[in-house]
């Protein structure tokens, strides 16, 4: 199953290839129903209660190096495979109702890679595997924005490409370096998760490691001060992709803290926690900010998703079982959501000509179901009671009370100013006078059928938001274990 899940996006985008250039982005999408259902199947099949991996692949690949094609989906990763293969199929349909003028099948070619890419980062269980699949993630991306983006595409490329390069190059380094150091102990190098998990490093090796893998990580967020290829990028990004761009692949960084850095280096999580939950709580201070000061719509998601991807990282690095229990859920949450918003304002922007927040205005006056889905999603973004999002951003601060109580009160603050840039975006957009030039229209019944399934996943989790901290938690415990266990050792032995 999870073979088919990985590579069937690559091979319906080169069977595009050959079609006829009309075609090919309503075959991407009906390809895209596959790794959707798959996704489906993989939760309603999942096994509560136990950490172990499920529908697990394991085959050598290059012996040599002690590389194995090793996959498996659990609590931490089997929604986050759900959200990408849910999201993608919402983009792949917006982008066929407007595909690119020339270059088609260019286009859904780079987005069945992408989607290959990020589900490949999610489900890999060998080390290298994953720093590969998250490297192949930035290519697709490098090609969407490059060739299809808007004004200075190419000065937001490359901006992004150092970034995230040097972040790559990192990390590469750094899963070498766990690699050839753990082999002493070990007896052969491998770069098998589990293999790795058992046999710690010093605490020398973790801190530096450490240092190198939250470096990619949080730059790939992008948290604060990492964050300045993202301003570029968000404004020359077709918006289909832009929704992907910060709906899912910040997630595979924040899911790499959980999956790779927490297990692996214990001791320097331990050591680092303060530093990393200051970058979040900063982050959550400057995202919600410049939120609620930027007139460009675009920028006012971009932002309000560096405020919350810093309350992701809060959560994870709480330490503690609720708190990275409500990370897991808010990644998911923030996915639903921010992803809708984007698609919302390739809407606004059609009908108005201009992303502008200061020339918008009035949308909602014949445009009821285009305002009440935006309403909807506005207020999950805010946090509103009732809302899965809501529970998320509460097991997160009960998290941050539990381990660091400061910040919990600071990072509170986020929540009244997420509020305020949610509404202020909704307001001056469909509300007020209608500008002149600006056409309201409601959505389109193919739009709907985009946004309305979106929509609805979100209201559905908001009734049942355990339907992900239940599948979970098991597997945060697991991987919390060993956090655990260097947080009470003694600092002889931690050094060892």
């Amino acid at each position: 199953m999870l073979n088919v899940l990985l590579w069937s996006p690559l091979f319906f985008a080169l069977v595009g290839m050959a079609l006829p250039r009309r075609a090919v982005g309503w075959f991407a999408t009906a390809g895209s129903l596959l790794p959707l259902g798959l996704a489906i199947a993989l939760v309603g099949d999942f096994h509560l209660g136990t950490p172990v991996l499920q529908h697990s692949v394991d085959t050598s690949w290059i012996p040599g190096l002690g590389v194995r094609y090793q996959l498996g989906v659990d609590g931490l990763n089997v929604f986050l495979v759900l959200l990408t293969a849910l999201l993608w199929t919402g983009s792949l349909a917006f982008s066929a109702m407007r595909p690119p003028v020339g270059r088609e099948r260019l286009y859904f070619l780079m987005l069945g890679i992408g989607e290959t890419a990020t589900l490949g980062a999610f489900i890999a269980q060998d080390l290298l595997l994953f720093v590969l699949f998250f490297d192949l993630m930035l290519i697709p991306f490098f090609f969407l924005i490059g060739i299809f983006g808007g004004e200075n595409r190419i000065a937001a490329t490359m901006k992004m490409i150092v970034y995230t390069l040097v972040g790559s190059l990192l990390m590469l380094v750094a899963a070498i370096a766990t690699a050839v150091i753990a082999s002493g102990d070990i007896g052969h190098l491998t770069f098998s998760l589990s293999e790795l998990r058992s046999h710690q490093l010093s605490l020398g090796s973790q801190e530096w490691i450490f240092c190198f893998f939250a470096a990619a990580f949080l730059i790939k967020m992008p948290s604060f001060p990492v964050h300045g290829w993202m301003p570029d990028a968000y404004r020359a990004a077709p918006l289909p992709v832009l929704a992907l761009l910060s709906g899912v692949l910040p997630k595979v960084a924040a899911y790499g803290f959980l999956r790779v850095v927490l297990p692996l280096y214990p001791a320097a999580t331990v050591h680092f926690q303060e530093l990393v939950m200051l970058v979040a709580v900063v982050s959550i201070l400057y995202g919600s900010v410049m939120a609620f000061t930027q007139t460009n719509v675009r920028l006012i998601a971009g932002y309000s998703s560096v405020a919350q991807l810093g309350f992701i990282t809060l959560g994870i690095f709480t330490l503690t079982t609720v708190g990275s229990d409500g990370a897991i859920l808010q990644m998911v949450n923030h996915g639903l959501v921010v992803a809708p918003i984007f698609l919302i304002i390739a809407l606004i922007a059609e009908r108005s000509g201009t992303e502008d927040l200061t020339r918008l205005g009035g949308l909602a006056t014949r445009a009821p179901v285009l305002a009440a889905l935006f309403l909807i999603v506005t207020l999950a973004t805010l946090a509103m009671p009732g809302s899965a999002n809501f529970i998320g951003e509460f097991d997160i601060l009960i998290g941050v009370f539990q381990s660091k109580i400061v910040y919990a009160f600071v990072a509170a603050i986020g929540v009244p100013l997420a509020a305020y840039y949610a509404l202020r975006l909704y307001q001056r957009t469909m509300h007020n006078r209608l500008p002149e030039g600006v056409t309201s229209r409601d959505i389109s019944r193919r739009d709907g059928l985009v946004l309305v399934p979106l929509v609805l996943v979100i209201l559905g989790l908001a009734l049942y938001p355990g339907l992900i901290t239940k599948r979970a938690d098991t597997a945060v415990q697991d991987k919390l274990g060993a956090v655990s266990a260097a947080q009470h050792a003694p600092v002889s032995v931690a050094m060892k």
